[in-house]
Order: structure tokens, then sequence, then C-alpha cells
């Protein structure tokens, strides 16, 4: 797993990755590119495809000194697709252009992208950025996919691999090393910079929780127990009524976990996915453990590593909230990382769905507590 990507291998991954979301969105039903109900964890698809050419654009083809120039290729891409500038809910009700002219915006972006990278036109952090930005949608769009129930391009992972035998793995306490360091091929601002923080010893589990582990707590009625949650857990349940994670049901044949559009029986070996930071917590109360911080996962992803379980399996919880390393500054996009500090849960690893590209002991994601629609699960620690 590397971000240190010469400009061959560059230009293989802006393809791609191009090639990754054309194909999520080639089986998109058309009642659905034009018109997806409203839902505040999803984009519409219709914006979120020229929204990723947007970006591509505006970071590697128009910044200027003092600001950026006009599209080349879009007179109205400002106005429809700046996520900084554009609400959230206003997005579902944009005269947007069609599907021919956003896949020709798309193409014309990637086109005259890898030509700026020969040419050298521009600082090549910004080709990275607008990459992974792109691989971050196509995992989104597969959460979207999920969410409304729709069928899974042929040849994508529906669900992630076993989680494989472990038990946990311990840290004896002491000094460890968290965050990228300023030599790395490349660096999200949230991720600056390198440096020690002191641990008391700990332990954590070598994989993922699985299914077969939360299908224990689930049927111990876990989900009524409420001596288990915590107080905004309890409101979460009494919002959401759930008694199961969010995919689940309880079939003819037994528990069954939906993948997209079809429902399958529950893998009892797969890590338990699509559930919350509250039950997540719940889990690890009834079993005596814990979510580990921060600092205590990207320590054991560093120090164990194969023995610390493959990333790409389901994004993790940790107990830790989103927030600033000391001395933090956003880099030229700054509405990455810093307008979702303090609201938002500290989430680490990668899921079957994340590009390998991306993955990093030092990358921090990050989601409101509540969401149980991405592909996300936990491991649990204790302290020693």
């Amino acid at each position: 797993m590397s971000r240190d990507l010469s400009k061959t291998e560059l230009h293989a991954a802006l393809d791609d990755s191009r090639a990754h979301l054309l194909a999520l969105y080639a089986g998109l039903p058309p009642e659905l590119w034009q018109a997806v109900p409203y839902l505040k964890i999803i984009n519409p698809p219709r914006w979120e495809i020229g929204h990723v050419a947007w970006f591509a654009e505006r970071w590697c083809l128009r910044r200027q000194d003092g600001g950026f120039a006009p599209s080349r290729f879009l007179a109205d891409a400002d106005r429809w697709y700046d996520s900084g500038n554009v609400p959230h809910a206003t997005r579902w009700t944009l005269d947007l252009p069609d599907l021919a002219t956003t896949r020709a915006y798309l193409a014309a972006v990637l086109d005259a992208t890898h030509a700026a990278l020969d040419a050298g036109a521009a600082d090549a952090y910004f080709f990275r950025l607008a990459l992974y930005h792109e691989d971050m949608h196509c995992e989104a769009l597969q959460y979207t996919l999920q969410t409304l129930a729709q069928p899974l391009p042929a040849g994508l992972p529906a669900g992630p691999p076993p989680a494989g035998i472990g038990s946990e793995l311990q840290f004896e306490g002491g000094e460890t090393e968290v965050g990228s360091r300023r030599d790395a091929a490349f660096v999200f601002d949230n991720e600056k910079w390198a440096h020690g923080v002191t641990l008391a010893p700990f332990a954590i589990d070598a994989r993922p929780v699985s299914n077969a582990e939360f299908l224990a707590f689930v049927e111990d009625g876990g989900y009524a127990r409420t001596e288990w949650w915590s107080e905004a857990g309890r409101r979460w349940l009494a919002e959401t009524g759930h008694r199961a994670p969010r995919q689940w049901r309880r079939g003819e044949h037994g528990w069954e976990r939906r993948a997209y559009d079809a429902w399958l029986p529950l893998a009892p070996d797969e890590p338990v996915l699509h559930v919350s930071a509250f039950e997540a917590e719940a889990w690890c109360r009834r079993a005596g453990r814990r979510l580990p911080t921060e600092a205590e996962w990207e320590c054991a992803a560093r120090r164990f590593g194969d023995a610390f379980s493959p990333w790409g399996h389901v994004w993790q919880w940790t107990a830790s909230p989103f927030e600033p390393y000391e001395g933090f500054a956003p880099d030229a996009y700054a509405d990455y990382s810093q307008p979702w500090f303090h609201t938002h849960r500290a989430v680490r690893g990668g899921s079957f769905a994340t590009p390998a590209r991306l993955l990093d002991p030092a990358f921090r994601n990050f989601y409101e507590p509540q969401r149980d629609d991405i592909f996300v699960g936990f491991r649990s620690a204790r302290d020693l």
C-alpha cells in the first residue's frame, strides 16, 4: 500500500478510477438518473458524477494566481458543482445537464488532465488529490447503490471477505507515532504531522468483530438492554426503532443481510457492517471491552502489520472524536477536513470498496456516529 505513484502510474490510476466510476453508473436505472428521492446520507447521482469532473478541472486545470479561471468545458460548472457553495439539499433541484452532456464533461476533463500531467503544468499533488477524490466518490456511489437497493455491476465484491481467525494483539505501552511524516509522497491535511503519543498498555482485536459475534449480542436482547447503551445511543434507538443492524432481517431460514438488491444468508465469519458507533459501543460494553482510540488503532496497524488483519474489510469506528492534530492548517482544498472537526467520529482502516492506493496507517476517515449506511464495522480493545 503506497501513495507514491510515478507519473505513469498516476496516468493509469486516473483511468482506472474513471472506469470504475462509469461502471458503477452504467447500471443505474434511467428513473434514478433523473430523480432520486431526497436522502441526507447520499448525493443525487446526476450531481455526483458532474461534481467529480468539476473537482478535477478546478484543481488540476483552472488554478491560477489569485483564484481560478473559468471552466473551459461547462459554463455553469461552478454554479452546479461547487460543493463548498452548493448546499446539499439544493443539489436535488438544480437544472443539471443531461447524461450525454455530463459524460462529455467527464471525458473532456479527463483528457485535459492527462495532457496537463504530461506537460507538468501543475503541482503533482493536485493530480493525486483529484484521483483520491474520485476514488472516494466511487465508494460513496457504492453506498448509494446499497442504500437504494440497486444491483452492483458484475465483478465487484458485494461484501467483505471473512474476518479470519485471531484473538488479541497486545501493546505494552509507551511512545508511538501518529500521523504522516513530512517526507511522505502524499498527505491529507488532517494527517499533518507525525507526532509522538504516549499510550498506556492495551490489547486490541486482531480482526474486526464478526457477524456471528454480533449476532450473539442481538439474540441476547442487546437492543433492548439499555444498560449497554450510552445516552446518545438510547436516543438513537428510540429514533430508529432498530432491533438489529440496519441491513439485517430474520428470514425463513435464519438471519439474512441485504447486499445491494439481494438478501443473502448471514455469513458468520464475515465482519459485521452497517452498524453505527452506538451499536459498536453497546456490543463492546456487553463484552467488557471498548472501542480503540485512533492512536491505539494506528499504533497496532504500524506495529503488528499483517497480524492486525487486512484493512480492506470494513471501515472501523474508533472512540475518538475527529479533531485536528496540534498545529493543523488546512490545505488548498480547505473543505476536506476543517468543516467536520468536532462533529464527526474518527473512522480508520478501509473497506472492501476502498481502492488499495488510498490505504495507509495514517489515513483518517470520519463520519457522524449515527451513520450505519456506510461499509463500517469495528474491532474492540481493552486496557491491560
